[in-house]
């Protein structure tokens, strides 16, 4: 369930009309409902009821500080993967004590400000960070709280390009050499290796895949607890899916919080582990809208095209991933409307500059708006500046009131970034 739905002809988040919001905002943009963001936190978290747990938001999802900072006032903590998302999370006001480090590429500065910060964990995801790490803190004379990622060779059966947990990605290190790895840290004198961490993919809609990756992982605790060695965290990571079909899609429903938190008791609730969790695109992605103006129609000779405003640069999952997003119009269509099929593209000089192929719409008038929905996750922290184009804005709407949460920058902002080399003034 999602606050985005048509009242008086016009599509609304929560009860502010995205034709308001794009009036004084202007276009392309992306909207967010703080009421969504809530309960998708408050279902995920008590589908967890009963287990000792920390819910760390994944920032790379959406970034935006009043995201994070709604998170936050809900008790949620962070999963960070970079030192900009590390401050981040802790002026949008999540405790140090709430933040995970993930990451295979961490550098010396960034973990050197985890361990001044006194973050609650850094995932370390090879031997040689493990290596740094250790000559880090014992030259700051501090422990370094630590779990460590293993790759469990598991195929999650999503995506190729945002699978983590096969042995043939970059991440975590092989869970045949846990015992190993774990060896070493015992004897390391800035190291507490106290957790172990995994995190097999995004956008998992099979339970199968993580319950194949937790009885691994269980095994492997058991194993290391009988070799000495005391494990008290564990970080099953994120990937829960959402849906971006239509809501009238056929196929098999995609596993809800709950069925997922009895697949977590049922394989590692009885090890007596704090359980850390890494939700991203579940908490947000249908807590946001792509707002697009159309600039013109265009009939092709095999195809219709509506080109919008909105291009790759501000959500760029379509030409990446392939991904589905459901496109509708803000202006509600009669009963009797009649739709057509159009492919609605951007107006960047890439032919994967699109959003969706064969869509059906009513006819569209040149500014008439388009909502493109779940693009609240890998949306907007995604966007870049290709074509010199202006980065969209993000608004968050509470009730029927709603903010600019980041300006648009400009192509003035753009510009006033670059400095001509000497030679050349």
């Amino acid at each position: 369930m999602d606050h985005f739905a048509y009242k008086n002809g016009c599509l609304y988040a929560e009860d502010v009309a995205l034709s308001d919001i794009a009036r004084q905002v202007g276009t392309p943009c992306y909207v967010y409902s703080e009421a969504t963001i809530q309960r998708h936190y408050r279902v995920f978290d008590d589908a967890l009821d009963g287990l000792e747990r920390t819910v760390c938001f994944a920032l790379k999802a959406n970034s935006n500080l009043s995201v994070v900072r709604t998170l936050a006032d809900m008790g949620a903590g962070a999963d960070v993967v970079s030192g900009g998302e590390l401050r981040r999370a802790l002026m949008a006001g999540i405790p140090a004590e709430k933040i995970i480090f993930s990451g295979v590429g961490k550098t010396d500065e960034e973990l050197s400000s985890a361990l001044d910060a006194g973050i609650l964990q850094i995932n370390v995801e090879s031997e040689r960070e493990l290596e740094l790490l250790d000559a880090i803190a014992v030259e700051k004379g501090v422990k370094a709280r630590i779990g460590i990622r293993i790759n469990p060779d598991i195929d999650a059966k999503t995506h190729e390009k945002i699978s983590t947990g096969k042995k043939e990605n970059k991440f975590g290190i092989e869970w045949t050499r846990a015992h190993e790895i774990y060896a070493r840290a015992r004897d390391m004198k800035g190291i507490e290796a106290r957790a172990m961490a995994i995190h097999i993919g995004s956008q998992l809609t099979d339970l199968a895949p993580f319950r194949d990756a937790f009885v691994r992982t269980r095994d492997l605790i058991a194993m290391l607890r009988a070799d000495g060695h005391e494990i008290t965290h564990l970080d099953l990571g994120g990937g829960l899916g959402v849906p971006y079909e239509p809501r009238h899609a056929d196929g098999a429903p995609i596993p809800s919080p709950q069925a997922y938190g009895e697949v977590v008791r049922a394989c590692v609730g009885d090890l007596g582990c704090h359980l850390i969790f890494e939700p991203g695109r579940v908490l947000v992605a249908n807590a946001g809208v792509f707002l697009t103006r159309i600039v013109r129609t265009k009939e092709g000779t095999t195809r219709n095209f509506a080109i919008v405003d909105g291009a790759m640069n501000d959500l760029i999952r379509p030409t990446l991933y392939n991904a589905y997003h459901e496109i509708v119009p803000v202006r509600e269509p009669g009963g009797d409307a009649k739709m057509a099929r159009y492919d609605v593209v951007g107006p960047i000089c890439e032919s994967g500059d699109l959003f969706g192929k064969d869509r059906l719409l009513p006819p569209p008038d040149d500014g008439d708006l388009l909502a493109i929905r779940t693009a609240g996750a890998y949306g907007a922290v995604q966007g870049s500046m290709y074509n010199t184009r202006a980065l969209a804005p993000e608004v968050l709407v509470r009730g029927d009131q709603f903010a600019l949460i980041r300006r648009r920058l400009t192509v003035d902002d753009i510009l006033a970034l670059e400095t001509p080399a000497p030679w050349l003034a």
